[in-house]
Formats: C-alpha cells, sequence, structure tokens
C-alpha cells in the first residue's frame, strides 16, 4: 500500500484513539458485521474542542433502538439457519452509535476498519491493495492484540451519514448496506462502488410522489427540505420530476441540517410564515426530518393553522408517535411514503422476550434506555416504536450477508480464521447473490439497489394515537402506477381529489391555459379554443387541431365532431321526385315502343321514322337511366358511367333526328343541284355511327386521360361528397358535340316548319331541338354557380326536360292518334289532308328551276292531283302501265328530270293524256314505266290519293 494511504491512515487511527466511542454493542464470531444506527437524535459539542475530547450523544430515540435491536435479532436467527449451521459459521456484530451526526459517524467508522490487511490470498480483488513489498497497513498497528476485522457494514440511516460514510469504507473495499438511505448519488457506483441498500432510491420516491400529485391535479405545491446531501438531492429530484408533469413549486424552505444548529427556531418560523402567504398551495412536500416537522407543526398551530395535505417522505412518515399531542384535525392529513415491508412477527416475539435477555440489557445503549423507560414498560414502549419498513429492509440485509457469507465459505475459503476472507471477496459474493425472504427471492440490481416499491399510507387517528402505517395503496416503480390496496382504501384516496392546490383555478374543457409572462407556468388565464379546435381535458396547455377533412369543431369545444356527409341522397325529397319522372320517362319510352312495333305499318308510325323511331326510344332510355347515376354515393363506377352514358345515349337520339330532318330536306327541296349533292350524303345508318363514333372517341379520350372520380370536399361543418369531372375540356366537349348536332337539326327542321299537318314532322322536331338548347343554355350559367350537395340534381333536371321535350313533340302526337284517333292513322285521312291543305294554299309552289322547252311542252301530258297539275312528257307515259312517285327521294328521280317547272294548285282532280283512258293507275313503280300504252286524253281520280311518311320524309302514293 503506498506510504501516503498509510499515513492517512495511521492519522485517522490517532484522533480515533483518543475520542473513539465504545461499541454500542458487540458479539463474536468468524464473520463480523458492523452496525451504524442513529441510537441518539443529536450530539452536543464541547466547548472549546479538545483533541482529547469528543462530542456528548443526546436525545435517546427509541424508534432507532428498535432498528439496532432488529439487526441484533436477525444476526442470531441467521445463525441458527441450516445455511450457515451445516458450514460451522457464525456471525458476530458490532454496533456503533452515530447519534445522528456525521464526525460521530465517521469515528464509529474507523472502528470498523481496524484489522483490515491490505495483503494475503484475497488481494487481487481490492481497490487499495498493497504492491511489491507485501507490507500491510492497519489502523491501530500499535495495538497487542489483532482485532477481527468487520466484513461488512449495514447503516447508515440517513443519506447524509451514508454518502460520508461510504467514502471511508470505499478506500478499504467494505461492503455497506444501507436499510434507508436513499439519495440518489449514493447508486453512483463510480463513486460509491461499495455502497448497497435494500430500498429504492429518492428517483423512485420522488417519482411516486410526483404521481400522486398528478393523479389529484395537484400542481401549485410547496417543498420543506434540510440543507444536507439527503434533502438537496431528493429536492432536486422531485422539482425536476415535476416540472416534467406539469407541477409547479409554489415555495421551497431549506432548514440547517443539524437539529442543534442555533438557527433552527428561526428557519422554522420563516418556514410557517412562508406556509401562511400561500394560501393556494394546500399541498406541501416535505423531506425534513421528524423533529422539525413536529416543531413545525406545533408553531403552526399557534396561529390560524390551515387545513393542508402534508406528503411525508420516508424520512418522517413513521414519526406518528411523536407528534400525537398535536391537533392534526386542525393541521390536515398526512400522506406518508414508506418501504415495502413483510412480515416481522419472529421481531415481535424477540421483543416481548427482551426483559428476559441479560445480554442484551448489558449492553450501553439498554442500560441508558432501562434508566429512562420503567422496566415493566420497556416491551410495550418498544413495540409502540416498531418502524416496519425499517425493520424489515435490516432483515433483509442481514439474509443478504448471510447468504453472501455461505456462498464465499462453500467455495473453499477459510472462514473460520479471522482475517482470512477479505472485505471485497464478501463484496463480490453479494453483487451475484440471491437471498429469500418470505418465500421470494431478492437481488441487488447493477446500481446495487433492491427496488422493492412503496407504500403509501394515510396518517388516521384513533382515540388519540396516531396510526401512521394505515397503508392505502401501492406504488409501482415498474409502470409507474399507483393502485388501492383495497376499494376502502380506494374511497380514502377519492376523498383527496376534493382538495384544490393550483396556482390559477381550472380551465375547463374548451379552454387552455395561456402563461401570464413573467409568472410561473402554473399561474396562467384561461383562453377558448378557436373554431376546429378543441380541448377534451382540463388545464391543457394547448388546443388540438380537429382534422378539418372529416371533422370540424365550434369554438369553446370539448372534442371534434364528424362533419356531416353531405350529398344528393336517395331519400332527399327533391331527388325522388326527379328519380320519379325519370322512372315515368323510362316507363313512357318503353310503353311508346311497344306501341310502335304494333303498329309499326301504319301510316303514323312510317310517318315518324318507322325503325329509327325505336332506335330513338332506347336511347332516350339510356339518357333516362343515366339519372339514376347522380344520386346516392358517389363511386368510381358511378362518375365515370353517368356522363358517359348520358352523352353517348344523348348524341344517339340526335343522330337519329338529324337523319329524321335531313331526310325531310331531300324530300321537299326540288332543287336538282342541291338535292344531287344530299342524295350522295344522304346514308341514314353510316350518319348515325358517323356521329356516335365522333362522340364516342371524345368519351374514350376523357375516360383514358383525365376520368372523372369521387372527391369529398370539405366545407366548414359538412363534407360534400361529389364526383370530380376531371376534365371539363372534355365535359364541355361532349355537351357542345351534342349542341352542334342539335343546331343542325334544328336548321335542317325550321325549314321544312310549313308542310302539310300529316307530312310536317319539323315542326316537332323544331320544338324538341328548341326545348333542349333553351335547358342547356341556361344549364350553363347555373351549373358553374351552383354548388353543394344539389349540383348533381341541376343537370339532372336538364336531361328530364331534355328528354321529355322530344318524348312529347315527336311521340305523343303520335300515340293520340294511334290510341284515340284511329280514323286518321289511314291512307284516306292522309290524303283527305293534304287536299284540305291545297284548299288553304294559295299561288303556286315552287319545285326546280328546269323549264321544258316548247315542243316539249306540247308534247307532254297532263297529270291533276288535287289541285295540284303537273306537266309529263309524253314520252315518259304509255299505256296501261302504273308506278310509284316515292317523295323519299325527289319527285324528279321518278320523272328522269323531264319534270316541268311549274306545279299549278287551281286546277280540279283530275288527269288527262290523249291516249285512252286509264281506270287505274298506282304510281308504285317508276313513272318511266307506267305508261307503257298511250292514256286516255281524261283521267279521272277514282281513288284519293294515299299518303304515308317514313323515316320523316314524304312518301305519297297516287291511285287512278
Amino acid at each position: 500500500m503506498p506510504w501516503y494511504l498509510c499515513l492517512v491512515l495511521f492519522m485517522g487511527a490517532g484522533v480515533q484513539t483518543t475520542a473513539f466511542v465504545p461499541a454500542a454493542a458487540s458479539a463474536p464470531g468468524h464473520i463480523i458485521i458492523g452496525g451504524l444506527f442513529p441510537i441518539h437524535a443529536g450530539v452536543r459539542h464541547m466547548s472549546p474542542l479538545q483533541a482529547d475530547q469528543h462530542s456528548i450523544c443526546v436525545n435517546l430515540n427509541e424508534n432507532r433502538i428498535t432498528q439496532a435491536l432488529a439487526m441484533i435479532q436477525a444476526v442470531e436467527e441467521a445463525n441458527r439457519s441450516p445455511t450457515l449451521t451445516k458450514l460451522g459459521i457464525t456471525l458476530g456484530y458490532r454496533v456503533h452509535d452515530s447519534c445522528s451526526d456525521v464526525s460521530t459517524a465517521l469515528q464509529a467508522s474507523l472502528d470498523f476498519t481496524k484489522g483490515i490487511s491490505f495483503s494475503g490470498s484475497g488481494g487481487s480483488g481490492g481497490a487499495v491493495n498493497g504492491s511489491g513489498s507485501g507490507g500491510s497497513c492497519q489502523a491501530n498497528s500499535n495495538s497487542s492484540e489483532r482485532i477481527q476485522p468487520v466484513m461488512a457494514v449495514v447503516g447508515a440511516s440517513s443519506s447524509e451519514l451514508s454518502i460520508s460514510v461510504a467514502r471511508l469504507l470505499t478506500l478499504y473495499v467494505t461492503p455497506q448496506i444501507s436499510y434507508s438511505s436513499t439519495a440518489t448519488i449514493l447508486s453512483d457506483k463510480v463513486r460509491f462502488p461499495a455502497f448497497m441498500r435494500t430500498v429504492p432510491n429518492d428517483n423512485y420516491q420522488t417519482s411516486a410522489m410526483v404521481k400522486l400529485l398528478s393523479d389529484n391535479k395537484w400542481n401549485w405545491v410547496g417543498v420543506i427540505t434540510t440543507d444536507g446531501d439527503y434533502g438537496r438531492s431528493a429536492v432536486d429530484s422531485f422539482a425536476s420530476q415535476a416540472a416534467q408533469n406539469g407541477i409547479c413549486l409554489a415555495f421551497k424552505e431549506v432548514l440547517p441540517d443539524s437539529v442543534t444548529n442555533p438557527n433552527v427556531n428561526s428557519s422554522i418560523h420563516r418556514a410557517v410564515q412562508t406556509i401562511r402567504n400561500n394560501m393556494r398551495a394546500k399541498v406541501i412536500v416535505s423531506f425534513a426530518k421528524p423533529v422539525y416537522m413536529q416543531r413545525l407543526f406545533e408553531e403552526l398551530l399557534r396561529g390560524l393553522a390551515e387545513d393542508r395535505v402534508w406528503i411525508a417522505s420516508d424520512g418522517w412518515s413513521n414519526a406518528g408517535n411523536q407528534m400525537e399531542h398535536l391537533d392534526f384535525a386542525s393541521l390536515g392529513t398526512v400522506i406518508g411514503f414508506f418501504f415495502k415491508s413483510g412480515n416481522i412477527s419472529s421481531f415481535r416475539q424477540y421483543l416481548q422476550q427482551i426483559n428476559t435477555r441479560s445480554d442484551i440489557q448489558d449492553f450501553p445503549f439498554m442500560q441508558k434506555y432501562y434508566q429512562s423507560v420503567h422496566p415493566v414498560n420497556v416491551t410495550s414502549v418498544l413495540l409502540k416504536n416498531i418502524h416496519l419498513p425499517a425493520v424489515f429492509s435490516i432483515q433483509m440485509a442481514i439474509g443478504a450477508i448471510s447468504q453472501a457469507v455461505a456462498q464465499l465459505c462453500s467455495k473453499g475459503e477459510d472462514c473460520k480464521t479471522p482475517g482470512a476472507v477479505k472485505p471485497w471477496q464478501l463484496l463480490r459474493a453479494l453483487k451475484n447473490t440471491t437471498f429469500e425472504k418470505e418465500g421470494k427471492q431478492y437481488t441487488f440490481d447493477e446500481y446495487g439497489d433492491v427496488n422493492l416499491g412503496y407504500d403509501i399510507s394515510i396518517w388516521s387517528t384513533t382515540g388519540g394515537t396516531i396510526r401512521s402505517l394505515n397503508v392505502v395503496a401501492e406504488y409501482h416503480p415498474q409502470n409507474n402506477s399507483i393502485t388501492p390496496i383495497s376499494p376502502e382504501m380506494e374511497w380514502q384516496l377519492s376523498v383527496l381529489k376534493s382538495v384544490v392546490s393550483k396556482c390559477s383555478n381550472s380551465c375547463e374543457p374548451g379552454e387552455v391555459k395561456k402563461t401570464v409572462e413573467g409568472q410561473h407556468t402554473c399561474c396562467y388565464e384561461c383562453t377558448t379554443c378557436p373554431e376546429n379546435h378543441y380541448s377534451n381535458d382540463t388545464d391543457m396547455d394547448q388546443c388540438l387541431s380537429c382534422d378539418t377533412t372529416k371533422e370540424w369543431a365550434p369554438a369553446r369545444s370539448e372534442a371534434c365532431q364528424l362533419k356531416t356527409m353531405e350529398l344528393l341522397d336517395w331519400e332527399d325529397g327533391f331527388a325522388i321526385v326527379l328519380l320519379a319522372l325519370a322512372g315515368l320517362g323510362i316507363t313512357m319510352a318503353l310503353v311508346i315502343a311497344v306501341l310502335f312495333l304494333w303498329q309499326r305499318n301504319t301510316p303514323v308510325v312510317r310517318a315518324a321514322g318507322g325503325p329509327l323511331c325505336q332506335v330513338i326510344l332506347f336511347s332516350l332510355t339510356g339518357s333516362f337511366v343515366s339519372v339514376v347515376f347522380f344520386v346516392g354515393q358517389p363511386s368510381n363506377l358511378k362518375c365515370k358511367v353517368r356522363q358517359v352514358l348520358f352523352g353517348l345515349s344523348f348524341t344517339l337520339c340526335v343522330s337519329c333526328i338529324l337523319v329524321k330532318s335531313l331526310k325531310i330536306l331531300l324530300a321537299f327541296h326540288f332543287n336538282p343541284s342541291v338535292h344531287r349533292a344530299l342524295r350522295q350524303i344522304y346514308k341514314p345508318y353510316a350518319i348515325v355511327m358517323a356521329c356516335m363514333g365522333l362522340q364516342v372517341l371524345v368519351c374514350i379520350l376523357w375516360l383514358v386521360l383525365r376520368s372523372p372520380r369521387p372527391r369529398q370536399s370539405p366545407g366548414p361543418t359538412t363534407v360534400l361528397a361529389e364526383c370530380d369531372e376531371g376534365s371539363y375540356v372534355a365535359f364541355g366537349t361532349m355537351l357542345a358535340y351534342i349542341a352542334f348536332l342539335a343546331l343542325i337539326c334544328f336548321g335542317f327542321a325550321f325549314k321544312g316548319r310549313k308542310l302539310p299537318e300529316s307530312y310536317n314532322e319539323a315542326k316537332f322536331i323544331t320544338f324538341g331541338m328548341l326545348i333542349y338548347l333553351i335547358s342547356w343554355v341556361i344549364f350553363i350559367p347555373v351549373y358553374v354557380t351552383t354548388s353543394g350537395k344539389y349540383l348533381p340534381a341541376v343537370e339532372m333536371v336538364v336531361i328530364l326536360m331534355s328528354n321529355y321535350g322530344i318524348l312529347c313533340c315527336h311521340f305523343l302526337p303520335k300515340c293520340y292518334i294511334i290510341v284515340f284517333k284511329k280514323e286518321h292513322n289511314t291512307k284516306d285521312a292522309f290524303l283527305k289532308n293534304v287536299y284540305e291543305y291545297s284548299q288553304r294554299s294559295s299561288g303556286s309552289v315552287s319545285m326546280g328551276s328546269t323549264y321544258l322547252d316548247s315542243e316539249e311542252k306540247r308534247n307532254s301530258e297532263v297529270f291533276a292531283i288535287g289541285q295540284v297539275s303537273i306537266d309529263l312528257p309524253s314520252k315518259v307515259v304509255n299505256n296501261n302501265t302504273k308506278g310509284t312517285v316515292d317523295l323519299e327521294t325527289p319527285i324528279s328521280e321518278f320523272v328522269k328530270e323531264q319534270m316541268p317547272s311549274t306545279v299549278n294548285l287551281a286546277s280540279p282532280v283530275f288527269m288527262t293524256t290523249k291516249e285512252q283512258k286509264v281506270s287505274n293507275v298506282n304510281f308504285e313503280s317508276p313513272i318511266s314505266e307506267v305508261t307503257k300504252k298511250p292514256m286516255t286524253s281524261h283521267v279521272n281520280l277514282e281513288k284519293p290519293a294515299i299518303e304515308s311518311t317514313k323515316s320523316k320524309c314524304l312518301k305519297r302514293t297516287f291511285s287512278v
């Protein structure tokens, strides 16, 4: 060992020799265990101090006497255990009184280091080991007899003493196990490698306290502590964890660490004034000593005592028996934190037999105790002053040491020879040992702690006696939770929630805290959460934001509300009306289609267009069906189908009407150059296919490049479920193309608006297209300026108007004639209608610009139909021939461009020719083949002319 360390130890030995306090209790054994207990509460220093004087211990502490006796009883019980008896090993002890003083504790610790050698077989494990010379250094080398070294120390009680003692014992690597020191610094294994404890450190105690405060919503608390290592460490840990949980310290009062300090009274008086000045701090956390708390309570009771909640650390939570003279009904409620405890019935039996143990009564501290208490009352007083958690922790410490000794000695170490086993060897064994207590196994963790958690007690008063260990709940450090031990105790805990300890009144749900600059974060104002924000708990720091895509909240809200899904629902009244109209339209179209199929050979059906009518009705049915897809929850399929189905269906409808319009133009426009050109392009089905092909191309490009899709448009309180048309350019192109076809139909039909009633399909086409165009012209500004769930209804209305316009104008008049005016659905009725039209007409109708020359006129035969006279060249008239003039194409086609240029509407109905009279002439074949024989000079009409219509073009059959 280095010479300078030996010098330090010898100097310490010298001091110890002159001012040494004898052991309070001792017993021999193969392995000696030291004990350090505050049997006295303090010391009285001599004045002036001299080198050969020591302090005098004062104030015998009955609680600590029981703790010293608990160690003695635990050692005796360990010696009787099979673990040691089978090895023939016994444990001895050497107990010292620390007198709650650091200097006295260090003097006692020097006695524990006597006889420790730094040489020998165990030297390799020591931190302070001999080197080279193999020499040894011991604290009292001038002693004539060798002192048996202490292998481990149990104590001290307070962290202040344990820190000082641990620094000394670390030099000798002597294991120290404390039963109540909780300072966090002692878990630092770099500075205190030999320190261990059977209780949790202060971090767990302060965590439990903060958890209790948080559960009861106490965020404005006062703190009282002592000016020592334990007090400062505990407050620092508490303040740090409290701040993390939104708890503020209203005040912090620090009392002197020594109870004999002359400033104690003034410090307590100042603390009382601070407590009274902080009226809103109803909860006070104290890490002070029991004697300080007793004097502080007494001072409070001299004035107006406020009802408070006092949270007691493990340092004074068991001091209820010292304060039984105080009126806690005025002081308030004390909530104490205790170390976990177990069954100590064997110790209670030990105390009951204490009067029969002369060896125990001979201990110096017991002799002094017997002088202060009547022998008859000794047992009852000791039993009353048992601190259950401390006794249990002491028993655990002795149990761990005995198990480690057994483990060490069973591996061949010579445990019976004093000094053969070194303290650092026992330290290694302790760190790796597993010891058992009441059927449970325990080990020291990497920090040398055994963390069992805490019991939480509420002091109760019964008959003037304070029951401090009234356990109501347990704290579990593993998950940082507090659980009541029974339903009855849960009720006791719930009563505490009525206590309000806050700097500011709680902010209700819907409000948040607004901290005033320069003040504690716990002192605040309450502000209202704005729209679309909420707070769902009291005293929240900030408002939570709603998901505005689907939620909303009014100002001062406690929770977000789901936005109402807004759409044109199936149950909406307006939607029901439109769907009913669509259903009616579908029914009408199907009924008319069946009626027209049944009457397909009648003049009315043929005049309406025949097969094209079925195509138009089919397309109208598709257009009506598309209306259904505008109602209900939008989906990907619905959004794509509804516009495309309408566009293609209505394009097909308008294409067929375009063909009918073109037929009318071809039938009644007799300008040869015009109708020759029109005749070449007049291919009905090809026209329909071409018109449809362009629209199909537009729809395909729309669906492929940017198709309609469902979307949700959030509003202030609603979410609008609608279809995004994707490309409004494609949507507009589709509608514009239909409008373009409708305009062409309207133009063609307008030119034939003055035809005879039975032939006048153009008038109905004009009205139908006019309704369509007006509807969609109105639709554009309404659609652009409308938003909301009824936007699809705008298009539904326009579609229905367009469909019904065509259905009513084109088909209902025909149905009326077919069903109710059957007499008008005949050939005779059609010819009569032509006659009546000719009677109303005046002038002449120009049917062409080609005139016959004079010679052709002289050789022409004249045919008069009604009031129409037609000059035909004689060369085209033959005898005994009949033919048909079919006005599906221009009449000039049938007379091989030999028709006269003038139609005279003034002569009676007859036919004349220079040839023989033909009784019956039927123009069902070209006129060039009709008159193969000369006709008579006069031909009379025996039957009226027959008129029929086919595909919107006029057809006349003349019978003579």
